[in-house]
């Protein structure tokens, strides 16, 4: 995925010599924008297609009620991020690999396994987003989800990946359109920073089950495996570090605050209706910046987002399992090289593309793959926390006793609202809920 980045680029033609602080400052922006990448490439995967829906889910039900406790997964994601992205810069491995090495061959069974069963719902929901959008502008998903699955396939396995990204990334800036939606939507501002300071929470199964979708969909298993493997596939050094985590702090801050900003305009445009229905519904927050066009820049937004996640997702759990088997792992190796790499992300996209041609409700279903991913994340996170906790495997990078409880809070209480969860489901199929 990241073939591109050893190769050699031209020189400029010399300027006139700025000056030092002018000319220092243009180095570390260019520094900063040659190593940005899985940060903020795992961190905008998130903002796909189910996370489109579940935070405008969240903006329609609740309006407001959701934003302090976004606010908190956001430092929760901001962490996590880091974590993952110090393991691969340190250590030169992916956490596949390292959970491999530091966890015997049943719990890293289990945690391959989580990844998997997370992720095959999430690629189906991505291809899902695909079908969605290409059906508001009038086109059946039958005729466009195998085609965009061929394409997909074809770009990561023949060597255009790294070009398409970009192209994808475009595409997802559609999104920015929600920061402007949210003012021109003339918000009750003094709500909105009360219920950004102020925390809010409700005891019903919905709020419940909301909270831990956003969880899932904002602290996704795939992003630090993804982030991780990123960095090591980029051949980063310890040297490295601080600009990987600038990338990966300023990457999670970035998706988190598009993401406040597409609870806020859309609670502003229909909050308190309920949950959404369609994909249209959702688009209807975005009708204060394109008017009767809100459908088809929401389509152009959707499609890139449901794209760029679409390849990320399977090429995440297919860096894990590579790694985890100790076998070859990269999209720059042939079918021959990497059988089990390139042949699970394979598998990943037929299936994906295959349930979501079914007569599915598209936006239970990405609400759904959230919750999911939510009720697996704390798994994930454990591995994290004890591998950057280990000196043995980090050495003097590993977490300070401050940042080791931190983090600790922030693994329990994700694992406590999946256990809420859990409760209650339980509870009502016994019922009791």
């Amino acid at each position: 995925m990241t073939r591109d980045l050893d190769t050699a680029t031209p020189a400029a033609p010399q300027a006139p010599a700025p000056s030092p602080a002018r000319r220092t400052g243009w180095r570390r922006i260019t520094v900063i924008a040659a190593i940005a990448g899985p940060g903020l490439v795992a961190a905008n995967a998130g903002n796909d297609a189910a996370g489109i829906a579940t935070y405008a889910s969240a903006g329609s039900q609740f309006t407001y009620g959701t934003l302090f406790f976004m606010v908190l997964v956001t430092i929760a994601l901001v962490m996590v991020q880091e974590m993952a992205v110090r393991l691969g810069a340190h250590t030169g491995k992916g956490l596949g690999a390292l959970i491999r090495e530091q966890f015997s061959l049943r719990l890293t069974a289990l945690a391959v396994f989580c990844l998997l069963l997370a992720n095959t719902g999430l690629v189906v929901s991505e291809f899902a987003g695909i079908g969605a959008a290409f059906e508001l502008l009038g086109a059946p998903k039958w005729a466009v989800i195998p085609p965009a699955a061929i394409l997909l396939w074809a770009l990561v396995l023949f060597g255009s990946y790294h070009w398409a990204e970009r192209i994808f990334l475009i595409m997802s800036l559609a999104f920015f359109a929600y920061p402007i939606a949210m003012i021109l939507g003339h918000p009750d501002w003094a709500d909105v920073g009360h219920h950004l300071i102020v925390p809010h929470m409700q005891p019903d199964k919905s709020f419940i089950l909301l909270a831990v979708a956003l969880i899932g969909t904002t602290v996704s298993p795939y992003m630090q495996f993804y982030a991780a493997a990123g960095v090591v596939d980029r051949g980063a050094k310890p040297t490295d570090y601080p600009l990987i985590r600038a990338d990966a702090v300023i990457g999670a801050v970035f998706a988190c605050v598009i993401s406040l900003t597409i609870i806020i305009a859309t609670a502003s445009a229909i909050g308190g209706s309920g949950p959404l229905d369609s994909a249209a519904q959702a688009a209807e927050a975005l009708k204060p910046v394109a008017g009767q066009n809100a459908e088809l820049l929401f389509a152009l937004g959707l499609i890139g987002a449901s794209a760029l996640a679409g390849a990320v997702v399977p090429l995440s759990a297919s860096y894990a399992m590579g790694e985890a088997a100790g076998v070859e792992r990269s999209v720059s190796r042939s079918f021959r090289d990497a059988p089990l790499f390139l042949g699970l992300f394979t598998a990943q996209i037929v299936l994906g593309a295959a349930v979501a041609m079914t007569p599915v409700d598209v936006i239970q279903l990405l609400i759904g793959t959230q919750v999911l991913q939510g009720l697996i994340s704390p798994v994930v996170l454990v591995y994290l926390l004890v591998l950057t906790n280990r000196r043995s495997v980090l050495g003097e990078a590993a977490n300070s006793p401050r940042y080791r409880v931190a983090a600790t809070v922030v693994v329990v209480g994700v694992a406590a609202m999946s256990t809420i969860l859990l409760v209650q489901t339980v509870l009502g199929w016994i019922g009791l809920g």
